[in-house]
């Protein structure tokens, strides 16, 4: 835990401190960000409390003295309830800004951690309680230098797996031995393993109507054949088998045979394009020098799907953070589930995957990653789909 960045960092945010308060590891980002392990006993409620200036404060009950001793400042301890609250109101003196994991309105469910309780209690203090959701992505959500190089790592793999997928599908249709959706998504599971990458599950793999379902998972029971005529979408996501590696995750959409149809053509045309103006839209603000959320992005890209008519059939937000998990704890370019005003700062790793689900004819997403480096520019980290694969 770098103090002085954090302390710094609460400043600039408008915080006069910023409060972490965890029982029984429910709190899993202020954990990382204050290098605490999910293991271990954690029967008691404890509290470390940061100011922007000063000496931060620990609260630690009797019987688990020793929480909080890794971490700088003094320390208070408490055994009831009473000294609870009476320790609490001390550590964080008089009326203030405090941060805390909490969303109001619940309107970024990803930070908003604290229970009602007790943002109640440090209410009844005077306090106000401001989102703690900017600080989270600055020390939870943004890729060190390590964790950028094992994504293009990753991606260059993926994306080569994605080519040997297409590849399977156009060689059962030269013997006319079909592979079905389950066999394809098995084919590329066993492609992972075998290129020492892993996975929290295996890819979406559908045709025609099924991936209408935004999250269809074909199963071996059932499963379709993929044939001549048929619509394809693949959704793949997978990271380096180590520590501390970062996903990569992308959708790409084919057709079996070489003259797809046109609402096809069209609905791919659609995402694509929506793909593009919200990359184009966000390099636009970040250049200028202008702040942007990830509501903002969602919107430049919701709103090319909207003029093609197609708005009802976007059920989802554009896209959502990325780090060592798939969908990670930073900014989601989300205006439509949830306006998620985080800031796309440098550092950041996002998908952006509008889609069409029209039930019972097909499902067009067009998936890719973008990364804002150093210089406050967004790059794609992979290729970009441009047209429909056309496998025969």
């Amino acid at each position: 835990m770098d103090l002085d960045k954090i302390q710094k960092a609460i400043g600039s945010a408008g915080a006069d401190g910023w409060l972490f308060y965890d029982f029984h590891n429910r709190d899993h980002l202020g954990l990382k960000i204050l290098g605490m392990s999910l293991k271990g006993l954690a029967t008691r409620r404890w509290y470390y409390y940061i100011p922007a200036s000063g000496e931060p404060v620990k609260l630690a009950h009797r019987v688990e003295p020793t929480k909080l001793d890794h971490l700088p400042g003094r320390k208070l301890m408490y055994s009831t309830w009473r000294e609870l609250h009476s320790n609490l109101k001390e550590m964080l003196g008089a009326p203030k800004k405090v941060a805390m994991q909490h969303s109001p309105l619940n309107a970024i469910p990803y930070i908003s951690i604290v229970d009602g309780g007790t943002v109640d209690l440090v209410r009844s203090f005077g306090h106000e309680i401001i989102s703690s959701a900017d600080l989270v992505s600055q020390f939870e959500a943004l890729l060190d230098e390590k964790g950028v190089r094992s994504h293009f790592k990753a991606g260059k793999l993926v994306d080569g797996i994605l080519d040997e997928a297409f590849n399977e599908v156009r060689k059962s249709l030269r013997s006319k031995k079909y592979k079905t959706e389950f066999e394809i998504q098995q084919f590329i599971g066993k492609r992972f393993k075998a290129n020492g990458l892993t996975t929290d599950d295996l890819p979406i793999v559908g045709t025609n109507d099924h991936p209408a379902n935004p999250h269809f998972a074909p199963t071996e029971k059932g499963s379709r054949k993929i044939k001549p005529g048929d619509k394809l979408l693949i959704d793949l996501w997978a990271k380096l088998d180590k520590p501390g590696a970062i996903y990569y995750d992308i959708t790409w959409c084919a057709f079996v045979g070489d003259d797809p149809p046109e609402e096809y053509v069209k609905a791919f045309h659609v995402v694509r394009d929506a793909r593009r103006a919200g990359f184009r839209f966000l390099n636009e603000r970040l250049g200028s020098g202008s702040k942007v959320a990830g509501w903002e992005v969602d919107d430049a890209c919701r709103n090319v799907v909207k003029e093609a008519g197609y708005g009802e059939y976007f059920t989802h937000r554009t896209g959502h953070s990325i780090g060592e998990e798939v969908h990670g704890n930073g900014p989601n370019i989300d205006n439509f589930e949830t306006q998620d005003t985080r800031l796309i700062v440098p550092g950041c790793l996002f998908s952006l995957e509008p889609g069409i689900y029209i039930e019972g004819k097909m499902g067009v997403r067009s998936e890719l990653n973008a990364y804002v480096n150093s210089s406050d520019k967004a790059v794609v980290t992979g290729r970009e789909q441009e047209e429909l694969v056309l496998i025969s």
